[in-house]
């Protein structure tokens, strides 16, 4: 099994920053591109960041030079520092990982459950 819990979020006033995290466990071999997307109410799932094994980062052009992800190799874990948040920020932040679980499958994407963020005076 394979499970990725995200943590971090919370109720924060605008222009406030707030970190999320999200770890990896269980039966990986490997984890490529990890991620993060976000969900309003009434609105689809859409993309934040994403990261590559590398380390090269994707941003949707609403958060850039706001938000900077990142992830640790080592510990199967993957970032998101938000600055300067705003109240369309507001949402659940899901993270997601592209993980392979045997040396002879391919890579599978998984999400963790959400995580609430709040944005507001």
């Amino acid at each position: 099994q394979v499970q990725l819990v995200a943590s971090g979020g919370g109720l924060v006033q605008p222009g406030g920053p707030l970190r999320l995290s999200c770890a990896a466990s269980g039966s990986i071999v490997g984890i490529n591109a990890m991620g993060w997307y976000r969900q309003a109410p009434g609105t689809q799932r859409e993309l934040v960041a994403t990261i590559s094994r590398g380390g090269s980062p994707n941003y949707a052009d609403s958060v850039k030079g706001r938000f900077a992800i990142a992830r640790d190799n080592a510990r199967n874990m993957v970032y998101l520092q938000m600055n300067s948040l705003e109240s369309e920020d507001t949402a659940v932040y899901y993270c997601k990982a592209d993980i392979r679980r045997t040396p002879w499958t391919g890579y599978y994407p998984y999400w963790g459950q959400g995580t609430q963020v709040t944005v507001s005076s």
